[in-house]
């Protein structure tokens, strides 16, 4: 098992029904993501959302729709151009 990381970038937030947020990452090419949920709450009191993270290379998946593909990759270049990786979005 590999233990290197890839720099993700924030593509999706959703806000949910019951006080979620879905957190989407994905690599510059938007060929693999990680989905992350977590609280509203801990959202304001806990640890920042970042623009940009490192994500073991084992906890990424595939991007199977080419289209989502596409908007990632168009995403992760819009995210990049306005925002340093540490920068809290």
């Amino acid at each position: 098992m590999s233990d290197s990381t890839v720099q993700c970038w924030l593509v999706e937030r959703e806000f949910g029904d019951r006080d979620f947020v879905t957190i989407v990452y994905a690599t510059p090419d938007g060929s693999r993501y990680q989905q992350r949920q977590r609280s509203s709450t801990a959202l304001r009191t806990g640890t920042a959302v970042t623009a940009a993270t490192e994500i073991p290379e084992a906890d990424l998946e595939p991007v199977t729709d080419e289209e989502r593909r596409t908007r990632y990759a168009n995403e992760v270049e819009r995210t990049a151009e306005r925002y340093d990786p540490d920068d809290p979005i």
